[in-house]
């Protein structure tokens, strides 16, 4: 059974989150340890039936709610300032910190769905993760949306949502049935997000040695050399393959792998951005993010296209 946990994000704000963790004797090895991050205001909770699937295949796993969202939300959202880096720089760095500390010498892989793939490359630790899964995972540039869908979702999440939240405070998306109440932040780092997130974030903000804080958020992404298995749906109006290639075109010194796969190749109509995570899928698609995060090796038999890019070598290459 998971356990509830309380973790300091980095700024020192206290997360809720679930721990699952197996009793080693002496003479075991502790295995590898996953860190589930969660789409933008999903709760952790919805991961829960992935996470334990992921224990019985071996590893120990943490999952967690940024600030603001679900049981990490403390107070009104009115007088939260949170934005998408925040749960980057802050909260998932606190997290690695709290998996390296409590999880000494056991390997850590990174499971991120939607925008928490993204927030992956914010991190100040994430040079220690070994593997990383993402499903869906972009943020959010809207003329990246599947062509039916764009115009709809153009309206509710880049005019309705930033409105809402300039007006309430915050975005009160559960009583809209949309996902959990967000952060005013979050909501228009969102809204206004443009095919380069580093031109549309902490704008006229700077470091404390004078330079653009948005030009160090994209040199941080140097940071992560674990190799990555993107995973993109067809019928994902947010996980399109131009929405997946542009956040990966980041990740500049790991080797990447691009998988697409059309629903009706593993039997099933539709898919989406959220149903890879439902317990149907378990014996369908849940092996796919196992075997890449046990050997690293991408999939040669499964049904789909797979694209590759290397990993770039750079000056501190050599």
């Amino acid at each position: 059974m998971p356990e509830p946990i309380y973790i300091s994000a980095a700024d020192s704000y206290a997360l809720r989150g679930w721990v699952w963790r197996r009793q080693c004797d002496s003479s075991s090895h502790p295995g590898p340890v996953v860190i589930i991050n969660t789409a933008t205001s999903v709760r952790c909770r919805y991961y829960m039936p992935f996470a334990d699937y992921l224990y019985q295949q071996g590893w120990d796993v943490v999952t967690y709610d940024y600030r603001g969202i679900g049981d990490s939300r403390h107070h009104s959202l009115r007088k939260l300032k949170a934005d998408w880096i925040d749960w980057g720089q802050h909260d998932f760095e606190g997290v690695l910190r709290y998996v390296a500390r409590r999880f000494p010498g056991q390997p850590i892989d990174v499971v991120g769905h939607s925008a928490g793939g993204f927030v992956i490359g914010l991190a100040q630790s994430a040079h220690h993760v070994r593997r990383i899964f993402t499903m869906g995972a972009q943020y959010a540039y809207w003329r990246d949306y599947a062509p039916e869908a764009r115009r709809s979702m153009f309206l509710r999440w880049h005019l309705a949502m930033p409105l809402l939240a300039l007006l309430v405070g915050y975005v009160p998306a559960k009583r809209l049935g949309w996902m959990e109440d967000t952060p005013k932040g979050v909501a228009l780092d969102w809204a206004r997000m443009g095919p380069r997130f580093e031109h549309n974030v902490r704008r006229k903000r700077e470091t404390p040695e004078g330079k653009p804080e948005a030009e160090m958020l994209v040199r941080g992404f140097t940071r992560v050399q674990a190799p990555i298995l993107a995973l993109g749906i067809d019928d994902d109006p947010f996980g399109t393959r131009p929405a997946l290639d542009r956040l990966l075109e980041y990740y500049s010194r790991s080797e990447r792998y691009h998988l697409r796969l059309a629903p009706t190749a593993v039997g099933q109509p539709s898919i989406g951005h959220f149903a890879f995570f439902h317990k149907r899928f378990r014996d369908v698609l849940w092996p796919l993010a196992v075997e890449w995060l046990r050997t690293g090796n991408p999939p040669t038999t499964f049904p789909g296209e797979l694209r590759y890019r290397p990993r770039k070598e750079t000056c501190d290459d050599n």
